[in-house]
């Protein structure tokens, strides 16, 4: 049995239940600056949309480029010939071609929020259109790149922009229906092979991510325009599948099934090395990552939960790294001792836990911006102690070298695995305990959050002040927060040092601390996904765009303002961080029942 409700929902009765579907779109009249021809296009608006998705497929069988860049061919040789071949488009050009098609079977069907989905899909061909050709006019120094230029024509890309443009607008004519809320209601085990059938697309599609357009550099000097079109392309196809409703579906059959989707998304998290994502580079980056995404869950606990300031954060990192560097047995180490992996990363966390509540104290008296300054001076304390070499224990400009390697008996870590016919690459032992680690992380925030501990924090978050009234003791509380984040933080220290097989001062700086504090912001603070997800964003995004060079900086930052501008509650928002951000009360009410808003305007 199915079920869609809408808030503009109507209701049909048919022989087995009743199901409420979306209407169609409102007749009402447009306003604004596109008034005039979104009125005009309003009762053709079907048509637009096909005509609009035709154009996106012709477009992309169109030549793209008038001659070959300097760089070579871009890319993949598939701008400069007109294919006639019905499958002979490859790269950015077939997912245009898929996003059209998409466009012109749901414009034909009778679907809730066609509108709003065509349009996710106008958004996407849009995207990567602009995207490709602006490059090419860059890179081929004019418009003539891309429209005329001796004797020969092409306009694939500005064919496919008025396609999508033309989409967008028919879309947004028809009026934008709200979105539906499915209600299906399957068996256990089709419920359990969906989610699993879900997550290993998931799982091909974070792979296919990474490894698009390789490692750039002289091999491929289009590897970052490659990774950022296909991102252009995903962002349509995830706008649509949001637009339709089925991606909150899946979400709800997920927390139905809390334990099978968490295991199964870990075994997928493992089984990273035996898709294309499996080379030693890509290894090295999915357990740098690792690193950063355990630290940024403990980060979570003093900014997302308890809503403290923190901006020396990566402190506590670079101690747990000290000290596991310091007790290795490496050969610059003043310590001179070789202690046991699990027993390094246990002490690391103890002192970086004890510093922790150290840095913490003076949130018995100070708060908000004085709290932060404090942070920020341990921060730099910390990093101009390490630079000097106080006590010999960092090695200073030196560093500390040549950290022995994680073994189990005769193995190291790094070392290339072979299961039969399949060889695994080194360090993908590295990336397993990670992976583990993170977990581990992850299911002890995840306690903490749900336990009166963390309802504690939630609650000096929102009002300090009121907190204390209704008996909450906020300085210990605000102490814990501090201790429980460092110690995260000083585990995945111990674990960076080894993997890295050294640990230098200027890993620590206050950038990363910024980084890492962007990371919870951007994944949603407070949500366990969310960090991890800000953490991969913020750590992966400057790895594919080398090849823009001094402009990387730019457009990583117009990234962040436009996320903190269209979604301030992050990419992955947890419900009562929603609802305070909600513009409407009665939305707030809607995204987190027995919550109440903050503000009322």
């Amino acid at each position: 049995m199915s079920e869609v409700t809408s808030e503009s929902a109507s209701t049909t009765e048919t022989a087995e239940a009743p199901v409420r579907t979306v209407p169609a779109a409102p007749p009402a009249r447009h306003t604004g600056r596109l008034a005039g021809p979104l009125n005009a296009l309003a009762p053709h608006a079907k048509i637009g949309m096909i005509v609009g998705g035709v154009l996106s497929i012709v477009g992309a069988y169109l030549a793209w480029s008038t001659f070959v860049l300097n760089e070579g061919a871009y890319p993949e040789r598939a701008t400069l010939t007109m294919f006639v071949e019905p499958f002979g488009v490859t790269g950015f050009r077939l997912h245009i071609t898929l996003l059209g098609l998409a466009t012109i079977v749901v414009a034909l069907l009778r679907v809730p929020a066609k509108h709003r989905i065509v349009r996710g899909l106008g958004v996407g061909v849009t995207a990567v259109a602009v995207l490709n050709g602006l490059w090419i006019t860059v890179e081929g120094g004019g418009l003539g790149a891309i429209t005329a230029s001796d004797g020969t024509v092409a306009f694939g890309s500005i064919v496919a922009l008025v396609g999508g443009l033309v989409t967008v607008l028919s879309a947004t004519a028809g009026g934008l229906e709200d979105k539906p809320v499915w209600e299906w209601k399957l068996a256990w085990w089709v419920e359990w092979i969906l989610l699993l059938v879900v997550f290993v697309l998931i799982l091909l599609l974070v792979a296919e991510v990474l490894t698009s357009g390789g490692q750039g550099g002289v091999v491929n000097p289009y590897a970052g325009v490659v990774f950022l079109s296909l991102l252009a392309a995903l962002a349509g196809a995830f706008a649509a599948l949001n637009a339709s409703g089925l991606l909150t579906w899946v979400g709800e059959v997920s927390e139905r099934h809390r334990v099978f989707s968490v295991v199964v998304l870990l075994l997928c998290a493992l089984a990273l090395p035996f898709t294309g994502a499996g080379t030693e580079y890509w290894m090295t980056v999915a357990s740098n990552i690792g690193v950063y995404a355990a630290t940024a869950i403990g980060l979570n606990i003093v900014v997302g939960l308890a809503g403290l300031l923190d901006l020396g954060y990566v402190a506590f990192l670079g101690i747990g790294a000290f000290v596991a560097a310091n007790l290795s047995g490496a050969a610059a180490s003043v310590i001179g001792i070789h202690v046991p992996f699990l027993l390094v990363m246990v002490i690391s966390a103890v002192v970086a836990g004890i510093f922790g509540a150290i840095v913490g104290s003076p949130t018995l008296r100070v708060r908000g911006d004085y709290l932060a300054i404090v942070t920020l001076a341990f921060g730099e304390i910390f990093v101009r102690s390490a630079q000097n070499n106080i006590a010999g224990l960092t090695g200073g400009a030196n560093a500390i070298p040549n950290i022995p390697q994680v073994a189990l008996g005769s193995f190291q870590f790094n070392q290339s695995i072979s299961l039969g016919p399949i060889q695994l690459p080194g360090g993908v032992m590295y990336y397993v305990a990670i992976v583990l680690l993170v977990a581990a992380v992850m299911l002890v925030f995840g306690n903490l959050k749900n336990s009166r501990l963390g309802r504690a924090w939630i609650a000096i978050r929102e009002d300090e002040d009121a907190a204390a009234a209704m008996g909450i003791r906020t300085g210990p509380i605000k102490i814990l927060a501090f201790l429980i984040g460092a110690m995260l933080a000083g585990f995945a220290g111990a674990f960076f040092a080894h993997k890295t097989a050294v640990v230098a001062y200027d890993s620590f700086r206050f950038l990363e601390s910024v980084t890492l504090l962007a990371a919870v912001i951007l994944g949603g603070m407070g949500t366990i996904p969310g960090a991890v997800l800000g953490a991969s964003i913020l750590f992966v995004l400057p790895e594919k765009l080398r090849e823009f060079a001094d402009y990387r900086l730019l457009l990583f930052g117009l990234a962040l303002v436009l996320i903190m501008r269209f979604r301030p509650q992050g990419i992955i928002a947890d419900k009562h961080r929603k609802a305070e951000l909600a513009e409407d009360p009665e939305d707030a009410a809607k995204e987190a029942p027995g919550a109440l808003p903050t503000e009322v305007k």
